[in-house]
């Protein structure tokens, strides 16, 4: 999950600096197009690497390119129009909607000191990005930070139903391809002929979108919402490195101070799930 988190702080980079290029569909279609010549390209070299491309849920891996599609557009959309740091804030609501969809859809029980901790992990990302916030806005980018939060939730859930699916095959292929199909014509209409250097950024955007992917389904294949879900709050972490390292955007006292509060709530988050598994079902 950690993993996952850094790999989406480099796809965000990434994207920041390819947005005021290319247009949302012709970005998104090029992390579609990388993932699956990737996929055929190792599975020509190494036949069958990956799995079985054949799935017994094809309805729940539609929904769930849908939801990603639709988080994919709702993030750039949002972040070229407001601040990338209060898209973020939106964004951090997403552990609370994976934790009560967890709830609701998987039945998987969260207790309620996960639920504080992550209330504190929450705290900890406002502080850091509270000096910079202006919500000053166009009230539909922050709509569409909200709609790409709540597909992302419904990604991860989805991840979780999914957790017995073997291989990456059938994830990259089912993911990918229901993308390239509904985006291929939009992206046509606008497309923007791509430098060599713009190529290759383009194609790793890919990369780095569809490791995450992977990163993110092989999490929720082996640990539940309530352990999983306030790690994404560690994406503050790598958001401030990366700034720092690109940018040369140092962290103010405010970002630290936040920062620190974030890898606390981690770790207790994950101390409190953890002592919740070992306790006898019939208890809270």
């Amino acid at each position: 999950m950690v993993a996952a988190m850094a790999l989406f702080a480099l796809l965000d980079a990434n994207s920041k600096l390819l947005a005021g290029r290319y247009p949302a569909d012709q970005v998104i279609l090029a992390r579609y197009a990388t993932l699956l010549a990737a996929l055929f390209a190792a599975r020509a070299v190494v036949p069958g690497i990956g799995g079985s491309l054949r799935t017994a849920h094809p309805f729940l891996h539609l929904a769930r390119a849908s939801a990603m599609i639709g988080s994919a557009f709702g993030f750039f959309l949002a972040l070229k129009r407001i601040p990338l740091a209060e898209g973020y804030l939106v964004y951090f609501t997403a552990p609370f909607m994976t934790l009560g969809l967890a709830a609701i859809v998987l039945g998987e029980r969260t207790g309620r000191a996960v639920w504080g901790w992550s209330l504190l992990g929450f705290a900890g990302v406002a502080l850091a990005m509270w000096p910079g916030l202006s919500a000053e806005g166009p009230w539909g980018a922050y709509l569409w930070a909200l709609f790409g939060t709540v597909c992302y939730a419904i990604v991860l859930t989805i991840n979780r139903l999914l957790r017995h699916e073997t291989g990456a095959a059938v994830l990259i292929l089912w993911s990918s391809l229901p993308g390239l199909i509904v985006i291929a014509p939009f992206a046509a209409m606008s497309w923007v002929p791509p430098t060599a250097f713009d190529l290759a950024a383009l194609a790793a955007n890919g990369l780095f979108a569809g490791s995450a992917t992977l990163c993110l389904a092989i999490a929720f294949r082996h640990d539940s919402a309530a352990r999983l879900a306030p790690l994404e709050f560690s994406a503050l972490i790598f958001a401030v490195g990366f700034d720092l390292a690109l940018w040369g955007v140092w962290p103010r006292a405010w970002t630290l101070g936040g920062a620190a509060i974030v890898v606390f709530s981690c770790l207790m988050s994950q101390r409190a799930a953890m002592a919740g598994q070992r306790k006898p079902s019939g208890k809270t």
